[in-house]
């Protein structure tokens, strides 16, 4: 059995997996994230300081949700976060288009395409001088 404590609450509990939060931190959690994806709703304009201000949720979580991709902003939102490669500002996940573009490519590239084996032409042997042997 695996126990640690509670990364929130230092609480013992018996960890599964994922982050190392007990389950009445991670339901108070949820209960968070269902306030703050409410209110983005109600406030489509508002900014991160703002939404962790009145949903007092501590700008890191929001950040990481937003990294997670369970928040995603509207074009039109002031809310960005910068992206992991290029730090051009994006409204969701980790990388901008461009950067995702350039990874995929770049791991397409990386893995070797299966090519058919070049038959070598034979050689003529009858005109060589060398020994042969009968069996």
């Amino acid at each position: 059995m695996n126990v640690k404590n509670c990364r929130k609450c230092g609480k013992i509990f018996n960890y599964i997996g994922g982050v190392p939060i007990c389950p009445a931190c991670k339901e108070d959690l949820e209960k968070k994230f269902n306030d703050v994806k409410n209110y983005i709703r109600e406030n489509p304009k508002a900014s991160i300081p703002k939404i962790c201000e009145d949903c007092e949720v501590d700008t890191g979580q929001l950040q990481q949700w937003i990294r997670e991709e369970r928040l995603i902003f509207s074009d039109d939102s002031p809310v960005g976060i910068p992206c992991e490669k290029c730090g051009t500002m994006i409204h969701s996940g980790r990388y901008c288009e461009k950067c995702k573009a350039e990874l995929a490519n770049g791991l397409n590239a990386s893995i070797a395409k299966p090519q058919a084996p070049v038959a070598e032409p034979k050689k003529d042997n009858r005109n060589n001088p060398a020994m042969r042997f009968l069996k």
